[in-house]
């Protein structure tokens, strides 16, 4: 990604704040540019996700690669999201946000939140009884599902088979370039979604919880600065310097729109060209990420569930908080990577310790500002996976060919 983007992204953020600061609610008129932005990136999101799975599929030749890839990815997310919660349990108990807070709830306040599945139906759920209503409707998983059986079945084929994968290795390009295209708008569309924010949340929104915005805050820079930072260093050789500084434009993109899906175009030419992580990983281990990698809901998950505990006065047992890690971890997998999936997934764990529900309407009013943090977290942590998964690839295949090389001395 040029330099040159990435300041006009940083200067597009701030320009941002201080421009909702100023204005306010009637910032409200560049809400347009963000919208405009946001359907670009929804315009593109589908076919390049079907386009690069099957890519990169096809170009492993290798079924047992193909779920050696899936099962790094997926043990590092899980383990990695168990952390995260621990640490959002952690914040509550060391800022307390939620002892002392002035906030009266009259017993009218509604939070709208979707019912959730139970864990079997979210599994069957990820496949497709028709992937073209899957693709139609954006179903990230059920499309993710379906490239990946459609690039195995062009593997198997073979050469019969060569002129569809022609056709998605085209589709792939094209839709690089379409990215490329779409990504110059970054700066105005950053401006257009988040001034609005800054001009609608006033100080008399946000002092009330002040505390439990900043113990997200400090939670989610201690899990990006050392968490993933060690493990880019130990695991994938990078300096984590450079992957922030790499990862940093997606990340701004992410806190913006709120959405990991929506960010995932930027993600994977961040990843690809800041990182220099292969195409073939990237391909698999993002889309992947964006929709089952919560690491940023996970701290917001522990952090909510011990702030309205300690607004209701409700001690937390030990075996609670157990039950609120293993479920807010196991509850990422399938939870859709769209605005306000967190508040699904926190429904989830208050009703399994037995904390009263009307405690969402505590968290409801500042959600967004929580969310922006919750899902930059996310893509940098789908960020770090992709440059690990790449480099233990990359060593596996070193020690694979070192033994060829020797034998032909």
């Amino acid at each position: 990604m040029k330099k040159g983007l990435m300041w006009q992204i940083i200067g597009a953020f701030i320009l941002a704040i201080i421009a909702g600061l100023l204005f306010g609610e009637k910032i409200e008129v560049v809400k347009p540019l963000g919208d405009l932005f946001l359907r670009l990136i929804k315009f593109i999101i589908v076919p390049l996700i079907l386009s690069t799975i099957i890519v990169g599929v096809t170009s492993t030749n290798d079924v047992k690669k193909l779920g050696r890839l899936g099962g790094k990815t997926i043990s590092f997310y899980l383990l990695t999201s168990l952390v995260a919660i621990s640490l959002g349990l952690l914040a509550g108990y060391v800022f307390s946000p939620g002892i002392g807070t002035d906030i009266e709830l009259t017993g009218q306040e509604e939070v709208s939140v979707n019912e959730t599945e139970g864990v079997v139906q979210t599994i069957l759920n990820i496949i497709p009884t028709n992937p073209f209503e899957a693709l139609a409707t954006g179903n990230v998983l059920q499309i993710i599902f379906f490239a990946i059986f459609l690039g195995v079945g062009i593997t198997i084929a073979g050469e019969k088979a060569k002129p569809v994968q022609r056709f998605f290795d085209g589709l792939a390009e094209v839709m690089y370039k379409i990215t490329s295209i779409v990504m110059m708008v970054v700066p105005i569309g950053i401006f257009g979604l988040l001034a609005p924010i800054v001009g609608a949340y006033g100080a008399a929104v946000l002092l009330p919880l002040i505390k439990l915005i900043i113990a997200m805050f400090v939670a989610s820079i201690i899990h990006v600065t050392v968490l993933y930072s060690i493990a880019v260093k130990t695991l994938g050789k990078m300096n984590p310097i450079t992957f922030l500084k790499g990862i940093f434009p997606a990340a701004v993109v992410a806190f913006s729109t709120s959405s990991s899906s929506g960010t995932l175009p930027v993600t994977m030419k961040c990843a690809e060209e800041n990182l220099k992580v292969s195409k073939e990983t990237s391909s698999f281990v993002l889309p992947l990420g964006a929709t089952i990698n919560m690491d940023g809901t996970a701290i917001y998950q522990g952090l909510a569930v011990v702030f309205i505990a300690q607004y209701f006065g409700v001690d937390l047992t030990f075996s609670q908080l157990v039950t609120v890690a293993l479920i807010g971890t196991l509850a990422s997998i399938g939870t859709a990577g769209v605005p306000g999936a967190g508040m699904i997934m926190l429904t989830m764990v208050m009703a399994a310790i037995n904390l009263p529900l009307e405690g969402l309407a505590l968290v409801a009013g500042i959600d967004r500002i929580l969310d922006m943090m919750r899902t930059s977290v996310n893509v940098i942590g789908d960020a770090s996976a992709s440059v690990i998964v790449d480099a233990s690839e990359r060593k596996r295949k070193k020690k694979t060919v070192a033994p060829v090389n020797n034998a032909s001395m």
